[in-house]
């Protein structure tokens, strides 16, 4: 026998001797069952040390691993959310289907009557057209302008030497005015507001009698036609200034070096806004519209107080938070003003959803 031939047969020997020091890992041919899914589930809780063997040498263990680190992180945070703020919807949704007053833990079960009384609701329907009032034009008035006032702020100055764009002289102090209402509380808004409408003593019809149009003074909350476009305006006054500097803050990030290239192709500036600016702040843009319609929905406290003792407007301000307020408090119906509520959160969702698919596009990155 030669020595090639006895070397071969030594490394057939070796081969053949050579073992698995650890268990075999599973190969994953089988197609995955439902109990393997429960026990997957079930390994994101359990620390590492009891990970069954099953799923410890399954390909798939890395990435289950890694969620496992983040899940316990998040466990608790979790738990507390779900238990403060998810389970309330729940339980509006149960209190909704009973008779409950509001003022005593007795109550029934009544169904779906209080949806039923909804739709034969001629106040209810007066809210929810006052609401979609203020649902579409509330956010196009205040986003509008606090686009125009914080391009007009970023580069309506002009142009300097070093610079492709500038903003007007004292930017800062503006940002600083228009963000005045955010810092005042709602309540002295409405009040303040109240006041300047009061058709007696607000300085309103004053200054129009003091330059001689005294045929135009009324009481202006009072009147059903004007009521709620003074409510509008106030509204829109109160969140122009928030939507200024949170435009302001997107269009300082965008690149000056853009500009510089859409001025030496001769872009005019309201070219400059739609073609460069607005598609870069597009997603800030989309944030602040659905968060200006939330907020247009839940108008209670500047419509109810500014029009709390303006008497006279009827259903011509009465907005769905107020609705139910006084369906809640004044009548003591508190299952049928959960209902109301269940049916505001319901049009806020679809609001949302809604302006999300409208407004998605292609992200431009910078």
């Amino acid at each position: 026998m030669t020595s090639t031939e006895r070397g071969g047969m030594a490394n057939d020997v070796r081969t053949v001797d050579r073992k698995p020091t650890g268990p075999t890992p599973v190969k994953d041919e089988k197609r995955t069952g439902l109990g393997d899914y429960l026990l997957f589930a079930l390994t994101l809780v359990l620390p590492p040390r009891y990970t069954p063997e099953r799923v410890r040498y399954d390909r798939r263990y890395r990435t289950l691993d890694k969620y496992r680190f983040i899940s316990w992180f998040l466990l608790v945070p979790l738990i507390i959310y779900a238990i403060l703020v998810i389970s309330p919807f729940f339980q509006a949704f149960y209190y909704s289907l009973t008779d409950w007053s509001g003022f005593s833990s007795d109550f029934n079960m009544v169904g779906l009557d209080n949806y039923s009384r909804m739709l034969e609701d001629d106040d209810f329907w007066a809210s929810i057209r006052n609401s979609l009032l203020l649902l579409v034009v509330a956010p196009v008035i205040t986003l509008g302008l606090g686009l125009f006032f914080a391009f007009m702020l970023q580069a309506g100055g002009r142009r300097k030497k070093s610079d492709a764009i500038s903003g007007v002289t004292g930017a800062k102090f503006y940002k600083v005015v228009y963000f005045f209402p955010q810092v005042l509380s709602v309540a002295i808004i409405g009040v303040v507001w109240g006041a300047m409408f009061d058709p007696i003593t607000g300085p309103i019809n004053e200054l129009l009698r003091t330059f001689g149009l005294g045929s135009l003074t009324q009481s202006w909350l009072a009147n059903p036609d004007i009521a709620m476009f003074c409510v509008l305006f106030v509204m829109c006054w109160m969140f122009v200034g928030f939507y200024v500097v949170l435009f302001s803050a997107a269009m300082g990030s965008v690149p000056k070096d853009i500009y510089e290239a859409a001025l030496l192709d001769g872009a005019s500036r309201p070219t400059t806004f739609f073609r460069v600016t607005l598609p870069l702040i597009w997603d800030t843009v989309q944030t602040g519209w659905i968060y200006m319609g939330i907020q247009a929905l839940d108008g209670f406290a500047v419509v109810h107080i500014m029009t709390i003792n303006a008497g006279g407007p009827g259903n011509s301000t009465l907005v769905t938070p107020v609705y139910l307020y006084k369906k809640a408090f004044d009548v003591g119906q508190a299952g049928y003003a959960t209902a109301v509520g269940v049916v505001l959160l319901i049009i806020t969702m679809i609001f949302s959803g809604i302006m999300m698919l409208l407004s998605r596009r292609e992200r431009i990155e910078f």
